[in-house]
């Protein structure tokens, strides 16, 4: 365990195994589905409650998370301990070098550390509006809808591969080809 735990890439079989394991232990004892992006609706919620209260129990997206409902739960323990567990597996794999700004996207939009954030963050955004618009998160869909062969689960994959692929193209061209 320990020489795995020191790789500085993992078995993509070994990791989805335990990601399904992981899966069966969040729906025997929490049962819920792992996910992540109920976290974020939660914290704009109560947010927002701190402004409005009254506003945040009328709407029912909000409602939905959060009257009643702890704020902090084992979601919200999850998405705070996920950076926490990217940098202990980066120490453990004595990963010391930090690419960030791969060669690809610098090649292409030059070597501005803010731009490459900027584009990584609109991403990640337009990623998430969609997911949640699916009714999950990228995690949810991906990891626990596909466990229990949802077919909304299935949709977004194939619509979150496929304009991906898409993506790839319209941003880097055909250029790309030659950094794989």
């Amino acid at each position: 365990m320990r020489v795995l735990l020191k790789q500085p890439r993992w078995s993509p079989y070994w990791v989805g195994a335990g990601i399904g394991i992981l899966s069966w232990i969040t729906f025997l004892f929490m049962d819920k589905a792992l996910g992540v992006s109920t976290t974020m609706v939660r914290l704009a919620g109560t947010a927002e409650a701190l402004v409005s209260p009254a506003h945040v129990e009328n709407t029912a997206y909000f409602a939905k998370y959060l009257v009643g409902k702890p704020v902090f739960e084992w979601q919200m323990a999850l998405v705070l301990l996920l950076p926490v567990g990217a940098w202990l597996a980066g120490k453990l794999a004595n990963a010391g070098r930090i690419e960030q700004v791969p060669p690809l996207w610098a090649e292409r939009f030059g070597p501005s550390l803010l731009r490459r954030y900027i584009g990584a963050f609109i991403g990640g955004v337009i990623l998430l509006f969609g997911a949640r618009m699916a009714g999950g998160c990228t995690s949810g869909h991906g990891i626990s809808g596909g466990l229990q062969l949802a077919l909304s689960s299935w949709a977004f994959l194939l619509a979150m591969f496929a304009s991906g692929v898409v993506t790839a193209f319209l941003v880097y061209g055909r250029g790309g080809q030659r950094h794989v």
